[in-house]
């Protein structure tokens, strides 16, 4: 099982992917393979779903779980026997429950060893970056235009005055 969210960017089963990506960048990768409705879906979120009413649900194997809880996530994943399991993340799920972010990220991981569980986030935050660190891959997909993806240069790029440190050489120079 495979679902490809860009070309080259493709998410594999007996993985936990983080991916952090546009809402519409998600959407299609999901919209787009038919055959995901095949195999066994598990989509959970929480009180509120910012992509669930736009993703196509025709498949009898699309399961859809609301966690309000922290705790109702890690059970929902302990559980799950799913083909793929998708997790939108929602960070007031771990309000007053910080605790509980290192046993839903090892739940998240066990669950990846036998399905592909994807935890999905349009922007990071800290409980997301937390779970995050159990993944085995993270994916971030900005759009080509977002400033938000450049570091912040500089003003002064150079030393003083212009000059490469005397160790440095550039290509001209050599």
């Amino acid at each position: 099982m495979r679902i490809e969210l860009q070309s080259g960017i493709t998410l594999q089963s007996g993985t936990f992917n983080a991916v952090i990506a546009p809402e519409r960048v998600i959407i299609s990768a999901l919209n787009s393979h038919a055959d995901l409705q095949r195999f066994l879906f598990l989509f959970v979120c929480g009180n509120y779903s910012r992509i669930l009413s736009s993703i196509s649900r025709t498949s009898a194997n699309f399961e859809v779980r609301r966690a309000f809880t922290a705790h109702q996530l890690f059970t929902i994943v302990k559980e799950a026997g799913h083909t793929i399991v998708f997790v939108e993340h929602d960070p007031t799920m771990f309000d007053g429950a910080e605790t509980m972010i290192m046993p839903v990220s090892a739940a998240l991981r066990d669950a990846g060893r036998e399905a592909l569980v994807i935890l999905y986030t349009p922007s990071m935050d800290r409980p997301f970056s937390a779970l995050a660190r159990f993944a085995d891959r993270i994916f971030q997909i900005t759009p080509a235009g977002d400033p938000s993806c450049h570091r912040h240069r500089s003003a002064r790029p150079y030393p003083p005055g212009g000059l490469l440190p005397p160790a440095q050489t550039t290509l001209e120079g050599s």
